[in-house]
């Protein structure tokens, strides 16, 4: 049993955590349309701050992926999700109700992400 909930606890880390370096990449070199998002926030430098966001993702990422602080590097994740979620997805701004949708759900997407980190941070 021990072995199963290391095992599982590992896995869930390592799934977790390459899906944040990954995407997390992608935004710190490929900021494209999230620029104009972060701008539309209020952000004073958009590009330095989806660059940013992005390394911060990308080096949360791995952390949690080699299991290095992974309770520090999960809330660390949580806290990066709050900007991308609110900026790349607000579906409360969206009038096409399939559009609408898609953003909604990338939104609780987010959220499950954010509840699946906050467990890894509470088994620390």
């Amino acid at each position: 049993m021990a072995f199963a909930t290391c095992a599982a606890d590992r896995l869930s880390r390592l799934a977790l955590g390459a899906a944040f370096a990954w995407l997390g990449y992608d935004a710190a070199t490929n900021p494209g349309g999230r620029v104009q998002l972060a701008a539309e926030l209020g952000m004073p430098n958009p590009e330095v701050a989806v660059r940013v966001n992005g390394g911060a993702m990308v080096a949360g990422g791995a952390a949690l992926a080699l299991g290095m602080l992974p309770g520090a590097a999960a809330l660390g994740l949580v806290a990066s999700l709050v900007p991308t979620t609110i900026a790349g997805h607000a579906f409360w701004k969206v009038d096409d109700p399939k559009a609408r949708a898609t953003q909604r759900t990338q939104v609780l997407k987010n959220i499950g992400l954010a509840g699946g980190l906050l467990a890894v941070a509470a088994r620390r």
